[in-house]
């Protein structure tokens, strides 16, 4: 009588090893899990565009977002406690204040318009000359400076004077310490606010949705303005991309005739070649913001048109080389209309409510 052979632990994991793999080829393998789903983004972006600019040592939060939109809000941050940020960029003047330059705090008339913030978290230089670099800095440069008025001088409350009256206030002081570990100061402020701005994004705009390939986001005349606009007047040597604008720098002899002009980037560059020239301002919600221009000086967006297809403004420093094509156009009265349609066309929804606040 035979005794049978006992199975060693090794035979049984080579036999099972063995099963395995004969079931993963005759397609009994269990499947695979499917792939995770990528997490809804918490904060506006526009697709197909380069990433926005993050400081590392700012970044975004849901909670400091929803901060720094009450202080954007917020007229207490002001040197006069009437003017908030959200004062000056209005939804229903294109984030823009609709004067032809701005008026600051304590009602100091200041020396340019106030610019629209539509996408301003894809700018890495602020201000119509450029002078300021990141939003955390603009957000300072505007509290102290005029527009906001928390200067220090003159009686004028400081940054930290105003910080210090946030910090009695019990909803933001709580939100400070849960968001940053301490007090509001400064440059808590300045991040929690810029952090915001970095959320004022044109998605969903006609003019995003025609870019994706949604013709019906505008209008026949529109899209045969955008024909003009792009190909025969080439308004895309400055206005171009996604953004509509190429964060350049350009002379198109806005105020140049002034007995003292106002010289622009040439004071932030040293170079006489900037001398009047101003950042390129984006073309969304266009037909909200009037008036025109870095001064202002044109009513209507008709009257601004009509300067850029003439070539702009005679001037010693005038940018030709780009303003060339829009001269030599000659823009039938039917083209104009066309390239108006367009231009109306660029409109965003400000879909933003404003908050309750501490």
């Amino acid at each position: 009588m035979h005794r049978s052979k006992s199975v060693t632990p090794s035979r049984r994991y080579s036999w099972a090893l063995t099963i395995t793999l004969l079931a993963g080829l005759w397609g009994c393998a269990p499947a695979p899990p499917p792939p995770e789903e990528e997490p809804a983004p918490q904060w506006p972006e526009l697709a197909g565009y380069e990433a926005m600019s993050i400081p590392e040592n700012n970044p975004m939060t849901v909670a400091k977002i929803e901060l720094g939109k009450q202080l954007y809000y917020d007229p207490r941050l002001s040197g006069d406690g009437v003017r908030s940020c959200y004062g000056c960029h209005l939804k229903e003047n294109g984030l823009t204040d609709g004067k032809p330059v701005a008026i600051g705090a304590f009602d100091k008339t200041l020396t340019r318009s106030s610019p629209t913030l539509w996408n301003i978290g894809y700018h890495s230089e602020l201000y119509w000359d450029g002078r300021t670099k990141g939003l955390e800095a603009q957000v300072k440069g505007a509290w102290r400076g005029g527009n906001m008025g928390a200067s220090g001088k003159d009686g004028a409350p400081s940054m930290d004077d105003v910080c210090a009256k946030l910090n009695e206030i019990p909803g933001y002081k709580e939100q400070f310490q849960a968001i940053f570990g301490g007090e509001a100061n400064p440059d808590r402020v300045a991040q929690a606010v810029a952090s915001f701005m970095r959320t004022i994004v044109a998605v969903g705009s006609p003019w995003v949705r025609f870019r994706e390939g949604d013709e019906s986001a505008l209008s026949e005349a529109a899209r045969r303005g955008y024909t003009i606009f792009s190909e025969k007047a080439k308004c895309t040597n400055c206005h171009d991309g996604l953004l509509l604008t190429d964060l350049q720098y350009h002379n198109v002899g806005i105020g140049m005739d002034a007995e003292s002009p106002d010289i622009g980037r040439a004071k932030v560059s040293g170079d006489d070649k900037d001398t009047g020239a101003f950042k390129t301002p984006t073309l969304l919600d266009i037909a909200e913001s009037a008036p025109y221009f870095h001064d202002g000086s044109a009513a209507t967006l008709e009257e601004a048109v009509d300067v850029m297809l003439a070539g702009g403004k005679p001037n010693q420093w005038l940018d030709e080389e780009n303003l060339r094509d829009a001269k030599e156009a000659e823009l039938t009265e039917e083209e104009v209309a066309d390239l108006l349609a367009f231009l109306r066309g660029l409109n965003v929804d400000y879909d933003v409510s404003a908050p309750e606040l501490p």
